[in-house]
């Protein structure tokens, strides 16, 4: 099988052998995570790498990511070799809850894109299963592990279905984690949105929500998406 690798403006991602491909839900989170001054960064179940390269194409941090299957770790490591940023990045083929344990280390900002099928009915491929149901990370042990891990000030951001964003907040907070900020995202003007993008952060603050729409009603993508996503795609 030939591997044509998925090019962005600084950087060629590989993605045949990762369970989860290149997708619009990983390039939100990316581009709409907040870098500034952040000096380490945690991705969590980071497939691909595709979030860890953009981070540290927005940033100075060294990224810690973790990915619980072996063939997208091992993706990962070699589009994070063939970066320029691969001195600054650390990835490892380990469960987060494994990596937490007597972890010390705390975080500027902790990123993740996690499993958001719950209840629902499942393919034959357990990788799959793997990144896309929330089986192996619950949403209690993703929100009690980011706890522990995010610094006093720092941020985490989150990107769920719509469904089970409101499931994920309540949970967060029983943790300490407040979302502060959120970007609703439509697939399309006129549909329904589908996705939420989600700040946390430990202390309450006034919330900040806004929207996007990924197309117009002429199947183009926004200008508020391109604004968002042009230091990334080629043809932005």
């Amino acid at each position: 099988m030939i591997e044509t690798p998925f090019k962005f403006k600084k950087f060629i991602l590989y993605h045949q052998k990762s369970t989860l491909k290149v997708g619009t839900d990983a390039i939100l989170l990316g581009a709409w995570a907040f870098t500034e001054n952040a000096e380490k960064i945690l991705d969590i179940g980071c497939g691909c790498g595709i979030i860890t390269l953009m981070l540290a194409q927005r940033s100075n941090a060294t990224i810690d990511a973790v990915e619980i299957d072996f063939n997208s770790t091992e993706e990962a490591k070699r589009n994070a070799e063939i970066s320029e940023w691969k001195n600054r990045i650390n990835i490892q083929n380990i469960s987060f809850q494994d990596f937490i344990k007597d972890k010390k280390e705390v975080y500027d900002l902790i990123v993740s894109n996690p499993p958001y099928f719950s209840n629902s009915l499942k393919s034959n491929d357990l990788n799959k299963n793997l990144a896309k149901h929330n089986d192996s990370l619950s949403y209690k042990e993703l929100a009690s592990g980011i706890s522990k891990l995010l610094k006093t000030n720092g941020k985490a951001t989150i990107i769920l279905s719509k469904s089970e964003s409101k499931t994920f907040k309540n949970i967060a907070l029983e943790n300490g984690l407040y979302c502060n900020k959120e970007m609703e995202v439509f697939p399309k003007t006129g549909l329904k949105s589908n996705r939420l993008l989600m700040q946390f952060e430990k202390q309450k603050l006034e919330p900040e929500i806004k929207k996007i729409s990924i197309l117009d009603s002429n199947n183009k993508h926004t200008t508020e998406f391109i604004n968002l996503c042009k230091d990334f795609y080629l043809n932005f």
